[in-house]
């Protein structure tokens, strides 16, 4: 059981909540590189933790992250024009480049050095593997990138699909982190078979078990935990499990088990207390291209979700639910595995009153996710420098990977044989 304290410490993030500043700790997905692939193009209006931001690729080809208002009157950057290296702001053509310099102030005298004496918030951003990247803390003492485990070098293959979710970002999170759910709720696409392990073509995943009552195991590592779902296979269930491990990378990370193809993982930025921009995200040399993966996943945009990552399935249309579709066969008559997630978060409210939780054997992942996560706040409360020299940087420890596979009845599922971790370079 929660309180209903400590479910707003977890959830909320805007203003001066202790999870924002959790979150500013660390290295952040702002958008997509191909959000903002033109140089000079127009800018992006961004959204994290409560804060508009926008983001911008210059003349020069540099990306820039920059609190929206402009510094002198606060209208808005998003409107600008991307020109001579930075934004000019249309009101009175102050121009601010991706390190925060006021490089023109027409409305002011030159010779009064007025223009060096202000700096405009701007904030450290990496590219990487098709994303930009943002660190929202202090810009005095940032903190070396690491390369995320779904994307250990700038040159991996990665397919993401998008979408704004309205709610919170840590009912999104537990989602990933419930293994249980999979057997019920995507058995239309995750669908058991009589494999040898976790499959996928383009129209389904395949898995090697009927079995909807997994026993979990779960061990806490220094970024955040991994479990093992474990479970009766279809072939040799006499003698052989099926197991799935999930890892939670904090503070809104998931591998998810892969299949014998590729990676999966999802991020889960909060916009503010009641909006997520949500990324699943497959990964590896033989993930399907952006395109499939999200035509796989419904969520294509300009058909399954609009130019803002919005989706046309939503709570007010019963996410387009096709009951005759179910009375088929297809269990929730919606198509595309995170759509059906979403349904199910968004139905929770805004941000889900877990005091009215009721929890079962079933659930040990999201209790030690809650456990994790507050963990996390407290220590940022209580001790700020001692929170920033405890959380995961580079050299802290190597990640290991998701994984699936059936193997003898007694496996130590912490040290499988074939798990490699993921090497932080």
């Amino acid at each position: 059981m929660i309180t209903s304290a400590e479910n707003d410490l977890m959830c909320r993030v805007e203003g001066d909540a202790p999870m924002g500043s959790v979150m500013r700790h660390y290295w952040m997905v702002a958008c997509l590189s191909e959000e903002i692939k033109e140089s000079g193009g127009k800018p992006l209006r961004v959204g994290l933790i409560g804060k508009k931001y926008v983001a911008f690729r210059n003349t020069a080809g540099e990306a820039g992250f920059l609190d929206e208002k402009c510094s002198h009157r606060g209208a808005s950057l998003a409107l600008g024009r991307n020109e001579e290296c930075g934004l000019t702001c249309l009101y009175h053509g102050w121009r601010t480049n991706v390190k925060g310099e006021i490089i023109d102030m027409p409305s002011e005298p030159e010779e009064s050095g007025f223009r060096k004496k202000i700096k405009h918030n701007a904030y450290a951003v990496k590219e990487w593997a098709g994303v930009i990247w943002v660190y929202l803390g202090d810009q005095t003492e940032v903190p070396e990138f690491v390369p995320p485990a779904w994307a250990p070098t700038a040159d991996t293959k990665v397919s993401i699909a998008k979408i704004r979710i309205p709610c919170n970002w840590a009912q999104v999170t537990e989602g990933a982190l419930d293994s249980a759910h999979s057997s019920s709720l995507h058995s239309s696409d995750m669908v058991p078979s009589r494999v040898l392990e976790a499959e996928a073509d383009e129209s389904s995943w395949y898995r090697p078990s009927t079995d909807k009552n997994p026993k979990f195991r779960v061990e806490k590592t220094n970024y955040g935990y991994h479990y093992a779902a474990i479970r009766r296979p279809i072939k040799n269930a006499s003698t052989h499990d099926y197991i799935r491990t999930s890892v939670f990378v904090a503070p809104m990370s998931v591998l998810i088990p892969p299949n014998k193809s590729y990676n999966v993982a999802n991020v889960n930025v909060p916009i503010d207390d009641d909006n997520t921009m949500f990324h699943f995200i497959g990964w590896g040399e033989n993930c399907p291209d952006q395109d499939a993966w999200c035509k796989f996943l419904s969520a294509e945009q300009g058909i399954d979700v609009d130019e803002k990552w919005i989706s046309k399935r939503n709570i007010d249309n019963d996410f387009l639910q096709d009951r005759e579709l179910m009375a088929e066969g297809n269990y929730t008559g919606i198509p595309g595995i995170p759509n059906q997630d979403i349904a199910m978060w968004i139905t929770m409210g805004s941000v889900a009153d877990r005091t009215e939780d009721t929890l079962g054997a079933s659930d040990i992942s999201i209790v030690e996710f809650r456990r994790c996560v507050l963990e996390q706040v407290n220590l940022m409360k209580s001790d700020p420098k001692e929170f920033s020299q405890q959380i995961y940087r580079k050299g802290v420890e190597t990640i290991l990977p998701s994984w699936q596979g059936v193997v003898p009845k007694g496996t130590d599922w912490t040290s499988l044989e074939g798990r490699s971790k993921v090497k932080m370079t």
